[in-house]
């Protein structure tokens, strides 16, 4: 079976490895990147150097291949599956997009081909144990999501570092935020209501509200959810003082004899001090709480994460827990045990008892694991 993955980044290229350990697939990435794809070498992964950005060398990569993992940045996201969809291509998508997937839903069906979006930590496994807690309840209140990827040290004036697409890691603390509150959906600031929570093994972090609901705010239905990013304290009000100056502004600004969009240059600079360097460990923190009631009973669900960086392999926390998610339920689809056809978040996953099961185990097997509670009370 012959599989490309579209952005060979730090979890795209995650992705490309793991894939190619198994021998059934015929592994292919492609990324205008020429340095990405030479880590690559000495992989069972083929290379292709191509520009994603445009469309057409999109439709012109993915028409011979069975299926196809969407890996570019979030700005890129949306357009790009559209185009996979519309070549007919079963696909598996992590780009973190403004856009509502749904809207490609109707194509989807048309085309006949399944689709898994979100498919990342949070949105992505988050998604799929909320969904899988929401089928055993008889009605689910409330949903709460707490996640973040930290560097192992606290160092530098940021205190931070990521293995994504710097832009979205931007757009994190730009994005207005998507909650249910009462029933309600309603819209509030990135950054706002920030909070400071005791993590065990990892110690003190601050929450703040960030867009990660995404579809479980319209495909849950429960009163209360609201997803926050967790990053070590004081990170917050350094990205609110860049924001507030203007400092990610997307509106050019004419500085005599150059033009210049403060939200590309700041992406520019944040790049160098976000970047992990060589021998820099990182770890990924998840907790998911879901509680309502099941046969007259109040019932909450648990789920924690606590992953840390795979030294033996040099792979980074985040690229194992947002890439392996994936890749698993790229597996899932070659192996026909979800067949739905149409968007599909990870949600829907979590409902089917057997797929859940199925990308747990593996998960497992690669040293990701979920640990759940479970409390009733009358």
């Amino acid at each position: 079976m012959k599989i490309i993955l579209l952005g060979a980044g730090l979890v795209g290229s995650a992705m490309a490895v793991d894939l190619s350990k198994d021998k059934k697939f015929d592994v292919t990435a492609a990324d205008i990147n020429g340095t990405n794809l030479e880590k690559l070498k000495g992989f069972f992964v083929n290379g292709i150097k191509a520009d994603l950005s445009n469309l057409q060398n999109v439709k012109d990569l993915v028409k011979d291949y069975d299926l196809v993992l969407n890996a570019v940045p979030g700005f890129l996201g949306f357009d790009t599956l559209k185009t996979v969809i519309e070549a007919g291509k079963n696909a598996v998508d992590i780009a973190f997009y403004a856009e509502d997937p749904f809207l490609l839903d109707k194509a989807a069906k048309d085309k006949n081909v399944t689709v898994i979006v979100d498919c990342g930590v949070s949105p992505g496994l988050s998604n799929m144990l909320i969904g899988y807690a929401d089928s055993k309840l008889d009605k689910t209140e409330s949903v709460i999501i707490y996640a973040g990827g930290l560097p192992r040290k606290k160092e530098g004036l940021f205190e931070y570092k990521c293995v994504f697409s710097i832009t979205d890691v931007i757009e994190e603390y730009i994005r207005p935020v998507r909650y249910v509150e009462n029933g309600k959906q309603v819209v509030k600031p990135a950054l706002s209501e920030c909070e400071l929570i005791d993590f065990p093994g990892v110690g003190t972090l601050e929450a703040f509200n960030s867009d990660g609901l995404r579809t479980i705010a319209t495909t849950i239905n429960a009163i209360d959810m609201k997803e926050k990013t967790l990053r070590y304290p004081g990170h917050v009000d350094k990205m609110k003082i860049l924001r507030e100056a203007g400092f990610f502004s997307k509106d050019q600004i004419d500085l005599g004899d150059k033009k210049v969009i403060p939200f590309n240059l700041s992406a520019k600079l944040l790049a160098k001090a976000f970047e992990f360097k060589e021998g820099d460990e990182d770890l990924t923190v998840l907790k998911v709480i879901v509680e309502g009631s099941k046969n007259g009973k109040k019932v909450r669900y648990v789920f924690g994460l606590l992953d840390t960086y795979d030294k033996k392999n040099k792979t980074h926390s985040m690229a194992r827990t947002t890439g392996y998610m994936a890749t698993m339920s790229i597996r899932m689809l070659a192996d026909g045990l979800y067949k739905e056809k149409g968007i599909s978040p990870p949600e829907f996953i979590g409902k089917n008892e057997d797929c859940f099961k199925y990308i747990l185990k593996g998960l497992e097997e690669r040293g990701i694991n979920i640990k759940e509670s479970l409390r009733e009370s009358d």
